[in-house]
């Protein structure tokens, strides 16, 4: 097996489409190039071939202003990205381990799946994601919400009754409303929304109008008395429904419960095989029951050859190619 590197955007594209399976929204490589031509930052695909053809890949991107590498397209918030379920498509766990051992010194990756971590060594638990499974309560809301506490769902339901006659809107595009969630989502958060970054922003637009254009985009606004309460936007892509970003009017408290409770609702209904609510709890998730899953993160060590680490595990020697 050979390792090699790769620095244009489209071989790139090509081999992360014929490695990365496709079944989350966050592994679509159109997706994740949304955001690559909003930052442009320096691809960095390590690939791993056999007798010529790819059967491994490690996408890192450089991301200038950390100097590290970290995976593809490099999108960073405060230390943090946005964009989950990262993967190291490879055949076998020898070859993400032989992979990694190739990666660059400073190396940092982010909300890996757990399958991809089992081969890296020093990989530790990162970000929490929460989702719920359908199949699990039969499909059926009224399992799911007789797991709250007697006192719990009165309480709950006392506050849902407030919205018992707003208006849910569930549709497939609605740019008016996705402008006023993001001018709230940043009145409300500031400097502390994902949207205060300019470059974030740009690929979320870019992300939102390719949804639109597939047929993935799902938009939900409630109307409270006329006026708008809370906008949730989300994407279905495989029948997995991922709740991407959204925001509230302060005018309208706890019409955040309200929208959440519509999107179980939703998606017990439509029979999804997830609901993905992404990481961060917020106060709300672990209360609302929600499945916990853990992403992971890992650090490439900085001698990797000569880490004990790496030279107690046993595998093929390895030749490093660079483009």
């Amino acid at each position: 097996m050979e390792l090699r590197t790769c620095h244009d955007i489209e071989e790139a594209g090509r081999i992360w489409n014929a490695l990365m399976p496709r079944h989350h929204l966050f592994l679509r490589w159109d997706v994740r190039l949304c955001f690559q031509r909003s930052y442009g930052r320096p691809p960095f695909f390590l690939i791993a071939e056999d007798s010529g053809l790819p059967v491994g890949l490690l996408p890192l991107s450089w991301i200038e202003e950390e100097e590290y590498y970290g995976f593809f397209p490099g999108e960073t918030w405060r230390g943090r990205t946005w964009l989950e379920q990262n993967h190291i498509p490879a055949g076998n766990r020898r070859t993400k381990f032989l992979m990694w051992l190739a990666a660059p010194e400073k190396t940092r990756v982010r909300y890996m799946r757990k399958e991809c971590a089992l081969a890296l060594p020093g990989a530790a638990q990162d970000e929490t994601g929460y989702l719920i499974r359908p199949a699990h309560f039969s499909y059926d809301f009224s399992r799911y919400w007789n797991c709250f506490p007697g006192k719990t769902r009165k309480k709950l339901k006392k506050e849902l009754d407030k919205f018992k006659n707003a208006e849910f809107l569930y549709h497939n595009t609605g740019l008016r409303e996705l402008d006023w969630m993001f001018i709230q989502n940043l009145a409300s958060f500031g400097n502390m929304s994902y949207f205060y970054d300019q470059r974030f922003l740009r690929g979320f637009d870019a992300m939102v109008s390719l949804l639109e254009k597939t047929g993935c985009l799902r938009v939900i606004t409630v109307r409270q008395k006329g006026e708008i309460a809370a906008v949730d936007v989300g994407a279905v892509v495989d029948n997995r429904y991922t709740v991407l970003a959204g925001a509230t009017s302060p005018e309208f408290p706890g019409v955040a419960k309200a929208i959440n409770i519509f999107h179980i609702r939703l998606g017990m209904k439509m029979r999804f095989d997830e609901i993905d609510f992404l990481c961060g709890d917020f106060g709300w998730k672990k209360r609302f029951r929600l499945e916990q899953r853990t992403l992971y993160k890992a650090v490439a060590q900085e001698d990797a050859a000569s880490s004990s680490v790496y030279s107690s595990v046993s595998f093929p020697e390895v030749q490093v190619a660079a483009e």
